[in-house]
């Protein structure tokens, strides 16, 4: 992602959420229930409580299947104002990712291969953010297959300056790389881990740099927990 300066933008105008219709809701919670079933997933709120503050819930990314665990993992009140990030390019591809993503996750979805100069790919998410919503975001930016994390992009940092009033949430996810690891067809059934840190916010006159070696560590010191 680019530079372009965004803390200037005006703000989207709030639009209404669609209503689900009965199969996509249906569709929901067979995923949800699907998901706990096989990871019988842990919410662990270590950092922070489980309300209606508006938020950014920033992660770590090891599989496609990520966003589903952690937006499973939230209360229903909370999940129902949360959308995913996610790459246009992968999600785009077939009908049936297309109907997911956006009839039934309500996914927020960025451009990644734009070479328009004129482009902001954050653009979607500060229009989701203005409309009240809260969000759920990689900052690694691509799926890690190794241990530790790969360095941020400078997304969280730009989205924490724009919105001040938006709480930023490191949330560990653990074990789900070993469900389903890379060439395997079946998952395995194994204890998983959603655990919720301490809120962040950019201070005024923090660095682009400074602040994600803080979210990283942060992030990291769940990871240590979860250990």
């Amino acid at each position: 992602m680019h530079d372009t300066p965004i803390e200037d933008l005006p703000p989207a105008a709030p639009s209404p959420r669609p209503r689900r219709g009965l199969a996509q809701r249906l569709l929901a919670r067979a995923i949800i229930g699907f998901a706990r079933l096989l990871t019988g997933a842990r919410s662990l709120w270590r950092g922070c409580a489980p309300t209606g503050r508006q938020r950014i819930y920033f992660a770590n990314h090891s599989s496609h299947a990520d966003f589903v665990l952690l937006w499973s993992s939230l209360p229903r009140a909370l999940r129902a104002r949360t959308r995913p990030v996610a790459g246009a390019d992968y999600w785009q591809r077939d009908a049936a990712r297309r109907f997911l993503i956006h009839q039934v996750f309500h996914g927020v979805l960025v451009d990644r291969e734009c070479r328009d100069a004129h482009h902001n790919p954050l653009q979607p998410l500060l229009d989701a953010l203005h409309a009240g919503d809260s969000l759920i975001l990689f900052p690694e930016g691509t799926r890690n297959r190794e241990d530790g994390l790969l360095p941020f992009k400078s997304g969280l940092y730009r989205l924490g300056r724009a919105c001040p009033q938006v709480e930023l949430v490191p949330v560990w996810i653990a074990n789900l790389n070993r469900v389903m690891p890379k060439g395997r067809v079946l998952p395995l059934p194994l204890l998983c881990t959603v655990t919720f840190g301490a809120p962040l916010t950019v201070a005024a006159d923090e660095s682009k740099e400074a602040f994600l070696a803080r979210a990283r560590d942060a992030l990291l010191e769940l990871a240590a927990e979860a250990d």
